[in-house]
C-alpha cells in the first residue's frame, strides 16, 4: 500500500515545481513510511510513498513504461489478488517483465488493454497513468472503493490525491466548506455522500469509477456496478458457491512478501477468515498464523449487554484461537491512551471521525505493526450478507433517514440556530437519502418486500460500508499497516447481490447463509454465535475524560466551534446527573453520548488545526 498524488497543468511547466510537489507528498508519509519518488515533466508531476509489500526491489514508484514510442507513467496505491493472472495473459502476448512486481503488471495491462484493463483486475486500487503521447491523464478507483481517491480541478489545473492533506498542500487548494460541507459534517457525518470531498471544489472519485483529462476535457466513467438479475441456483448450490467465493477470496489475499496476520474478535466474520488463512498456513508448511483481538481497560468490569453488544469477545477470541493453534496478541487499550489519540485520529482521517472507534483502531494498528505489516480483516460481511440489525427490524426503516443516522433530533438540539437554518438537517438528509434510493437497480416483477431489501442492501453497500472502509483506510495507513478485506471482494459482492433474502437467512438467522457455508470450517458454537461489533470502551473514565474536554473547549472563547453550537443547550445536556446511563445511539450500533462529545471535540481540533473556513 501506498500514497500517491499528482498534478496536471496546461500552463504552467511543472518541471521546476519540485517543492510543491514535495509539499504534497509529504503529508502521505505514514502511508509508505518505507520510499519516496518523485516525477515532473512540463504538464504532469506524480509523487508517491512507498510501504513495501511485494517485491521490495522492483516496485519502485513512479513507474515508467514503454510500448513503441509511447511513454507511460504510473503511480499506485494498491494490491492485485490476480496479478499472476494477468502476468501470463500478458506474457502469451508478448510482453516481458523487470520484476514481480503488481505495479509493474497493472502498467502493462493498462498499455496493452488501456481503460479495459480495469474489468480484469481483482484487487483494492486507485492509480493515476500519464500517457505522454496523447498528454492525457487516467485515474481510476477499485469497484468498492477500498483505497481512496480526492481531486479538485482548478482553471488549467487538476490535482489529485490519496488523501485531503496532500491537496492541501498544494497553494491552490484552501481548507474552505460550504454550507453543503458544513451539512455533510453536521448533518451526514461522521459519514460522507458518495463522491464528496467537503472542502470546496474538492471531489472523491467514486468507487468503480475512472476519470480521464485532458486538454479538451475532464470526464468520470463508470465501468462497474451492480447488476441485478434472478438468481437460478439452489440453496445448496448457492451455499457451496458462496463458500468456494469467500475461500478463494482469502487465499489470494494472504500472498505477501512480508508478514501477514488476521483481526480476530471471536466474531462469525473474523473467526471464518482466520480459519481460513491458519488452514492454509497449515497446508502449506507456513508456521503458525499470528492474530490480533483489542479491549479497553476497564471493560471486563463495566461491559453490559445492550441491543448491539449481547456479550463481549474474550471468550470466544479463546475458542478460535484454541481450535486453529493461532499465535495470539491481546491488545488492551486505556481510557488516558484512547482520549490522546482523538486528535492523532483527526489528523489520519483528515476530518473528525467515528471518535473512540477510530482511535481505537488506530492504536491496535500500531501494535500490530509492530509484528506485521498485511492484516485481513472481516468488514463488510454484514453489508453484503445482511447482518445489521436494520436489516431485520423494520422500525427502525425510513422513508428518509439512513437506518444508521437515529436520532437526528438528538444532534440537532444542539447546533446554533444559524447553523440549523444553513443546513436545513431534515430537509438534507432526505435529500440524500431519495438520491441513494434512486440509483438502486431494481429488478422487474420484484415483490414489495424484495424491492425493499434490495433498496436496504444497497444502501448499505454504498452509504454505510464506504464510512467503514475510510475509517480502516485511514487509521491502519496512518501507521504504515496494510489491511485487506476478503469480503469485498467484487466476485463475492456480484453473487451475493442477487441471493434471494430468504436464503440469506438461511435457519432464520442473520448472515445464516454465510454460516450455512461455513459449517464444518468454524467450531459450532463460534458459528452460530450471535453478532456482536467492534469492541468500544465501556469504562466510565472515558465519558469523564470526554466531557471534561468538551467543557474546556466550550470555556474557549477563541474554539472555531462556538459559532456552530448552542453552547448552553450542550452544557446544561453534560451536566445531567444521569449522563452515565443515557442510551442515544445516534450512528450506527457503537456512537452514543460519550462519542458525541468526542465527536465534537474532534470537529474544534480539525477547523483548529487545517485552519477552516466557512465560506
Amino acid at each position: 500500500m501506498c500514497g500517491i498524488t499528482g498534478w496536471i497543468d496546461w500552463q504552467r511547466d511543472l518541471s521546476n515545481e519540485y517543492d510543491t510537489l514535495k509539499k504534497m507528498v509529504t503529508p502521505l508519509y505514514n502511508r509508505g513510511p518505507d520510499a519516496e519518488g518523485v516525477w515532473l515533466s512540463p504538464r504532469a508531476a506524480f509523487g508517491h510513498r512507498r510501504l513495501v509489500v511485494v517485491d521490495p526491489e522492483g516496485g519502485a514508484q513512479p513507474m515508467k513504461g514503454k510500448v513503441g514510442n509511447r511513454d507511460y507513467t504510473i503511480v499506485y496505491n494498491g494490491e492485485l489478488y490476480n496479478t499472476e493472472d494477468i502476468r501470463k495473459e500478458l506474457l502469451d502476448l508478448g510482453y516481458r517483465f523487470r520484476s514481480h512486481s503488481d505495479t509493474e503488471v497493472l502498467l502493462t495491462a493498462f498499455m496493452e488493454w488501456g481503460e479495459g484493463c480495469l474489468v480484469k483486475l481483482n484487487g483494492i486500487f486507485a492509480f493515476a497513468i500519464w500517457d505522454e503521447a496523447q498528454q492525457r491523464l487516467f485515474i481510476a478507483r477499485d469497484r468498492l472503493g477500498v483505497k481512496p481517491l480526492f481531486y479538485t480541478q482548478i482553471g488549467s489545473t487538476l490535482l489529485f490525491a490519496s488523501e485531503l492533506k496532500a491537496l492541501l498542500g498544494h497553494p491552490l487548494v484552501q481548507p474552505d466548506i460550504t454550507q453543503e460541507g458544513l451539512a455533510e459534517l453536521l448533518v451526514m457525518g461522521p459519514s460522507r455522500t458518495p463522491g464528496h470531498g467537503i472542502f470546496r471544489g474538492v471531489k472523491e472519485l467514486l468507487p468503480g469509477h475512472f476519470l480521464t483529462y485532458d486538454r479538451n476535457r475532464l470526464q468520470e466513467s463508470a465501468y462497474w456496478s451492480l447488476v441485478s438479475q434472478t438468481h437460478e441456483e439452489t440453496l445448496d448450490e448457492t451455499t457451496e458457491k458462496v463458500r468456494a467465493l469467500f475461500q478463494d477470496a482469502v487465499q489470494r489475499q494472504l500472498v505477501a512478501d512480508v508478514p501477514v496476520c488476521t483481526l480476530l474478535s471471536g466474531g462469525l466474520d473474523s473467526s471464518a477468515i482466520t480459519a481460513i488463512a491458519a488452514l492454509s498456513y497449515q497446508e502449506e508448511g507456513r508456521g503458525p498464523l499470528h492474530t490480533f483481538s483489542v479491549d479497553y481497560e476497564g471493560n471486563e468490569k463495566y461491559f453490559k449487554t445492550n441491543e448491539y453488544q449481547p456479550n463481549a469477545d474474550g471468550p470466544w477470541i479463546k475458542k478460535v484461537v484454541d481450535h486453529f493453534g493461532t499465535i495470539h496478541h491481546s491488545i488492551t487499550v486505556n481510557t488516558d491512551q484512547l482520549v490522546e489519540a482523538l486528535k492523532e485520529a483527526v489528523r489520519f482521517r483528515d476530518l473528525p471521525g467515528m471518535a473512540d472507534i477510530d482511535a481505537s483502531l488506530y492504536l491496535f494498528c500500531k501494535e500490530i505493526k509492530k509484528e506485521a505489516t498485511v492484516a485481513l480483516s472481516g468488514e463488510c460481511a454484514d453489508e453484503v450478507f445482511g447482518g445489521y440489525p436494520w436489516f431485520h427490524r423494520s422500525e427502525l426503516w425510513s422513508d428518509s433517514k439512513f437506518p444508521w443516522t437515529r436520532n437526528l433530533d438528538f444532534k440537532l438540539g444542539f447546533y446554533s440556530k444559524d447553523v440549523k437554518d444553513a443546513v436545513n438537517a431534515e430537509h438534507y438528509m432526505a435529500q440524500r437519502y431519495r438520491e441513494a434510493v434512486a440509483e438502486v437497480p431494481h429488478l422487474a416483477g420484484e415483490e414489495a418486500s424484495e424491492e425493499k431489501i434490495r433498496e436496504m442492501f444497497y444502501l448499505n453497500l454504498t452509504r454505510w460500508m464506504p464510512t467503514l472502509l475510510d475509517r480502516k483506510d485511514r487509521m491502519s495507513m496512518g501507521v504504515g499497516l496494510e489491511v485487506r478485506v476478503p469480503f469485498c471482494d467484487h466476485r463475492l459482492v456480484e453473487y451475493a447481490w442477487n441471493i434471494p433474502w430468504e436464503m440469506k437467512t438461511s435457519g432464520d438467522r442473520e448472515k445464516g447463509l454465510l454460516r450455512r457455508a461455513l459449517q464444518g470450517i468454524l467450531p459450532h458454537d463460534v458459528l452460530t454465535r450471535k453478532k456482536s461489533p467492534y469492541p468500544k470502551t465501556h469504562n466510565p473514565a472515558y465519558l469523564e475524560a470526554t466531557t471534561r474536554w468538551l467543557n474546556e473547549i466550550l470555556e474557549d472563547s477563541h474554539a472555531p466551534i462556538l459559532p456552530l453550537i448552542d453552547t448552553r443547550a450542550l452544557q446544561a445536556f453534560m451536566q445531567q446527573p444521569n449522563l452515565t446511563a443515557l442510551h442515544i445511539p445516534w450512528f450506527g450500533q457503537l456512537m452514543n453520548v460519550p462519542q458525541w462529545f468526542a465527536y465534537l471535540a474532534q470537529l474544534n481540533t480539525w477547523m483548529k488545526e487545517y485552519k477552516v473556513r466557512i465560506v
